[in-house]
């Protein structure tokens, strides 16, 4: 699993928008990586609305959120006007970032779990969080950030 110091690994996948996005595309900037392997497991939608009420201090404290998910850019986009989302939500349909982030144990999304990830704008990463509690990540993580 990561851990603090690796390099976060690089990846380049498509928002809810159709906009792709990349890690390198941060660099200079914290980055927190939020893993809800599907929209429609049991109350992660609600609980992760969180992180949109906490953008505008993320923001102040020099960082951007991505939410990954495996659904498609269709459930993503429904997911976003649903929740009123503001920050980019990445479509990880084959798995393959979650698989590099320890996000995905196997195709399942029964299976797979729910991640943080805090990078630093070093690319490196600064925290990496398994099995996190949906409602308190964004609070917990917005406050140990510098």
């Amino acid at each position: 699993m990561l851990k603090q110091g690796d390099v976060a690994p690089e990846f380049t996948v498509k928002d809810h928008t159709g906009k792709a996005h990349s890690l390198s595309d941060y660099r200079g900037k914290n980055v927190v990586l939020w893993f809800y392997p599907k929209a429609d497991t049991p109350g992660c939608t609600a609980e992760g609305c969180s992180f949109r009420d906490h953008k505008a201090q993320y923001e102040q404290k020099g960082t951007v959120i991505l939410g990954i998910s495996f659904d498609t850019p269709e459930e993503n986009q429904a997911f976003a006007k649903k929740f009123d989302f503001n920050f980019p939500l990445l479509c990880d349909v084959d798995r393959k970032v979650g698989l590099a982030y320890g996000a995905a144990d196997d195709a399942s999304a029964a299976n797979a779990r729910r991640v943080g990830v805090v990078i630093g704008p070093d690319g490196r990463v600064k925290e990496w969080h398994a099995k996190v509690d949906a409602r308190a990540f964004p609070q917990e993580a917005l406050s140990r950030l510098q």
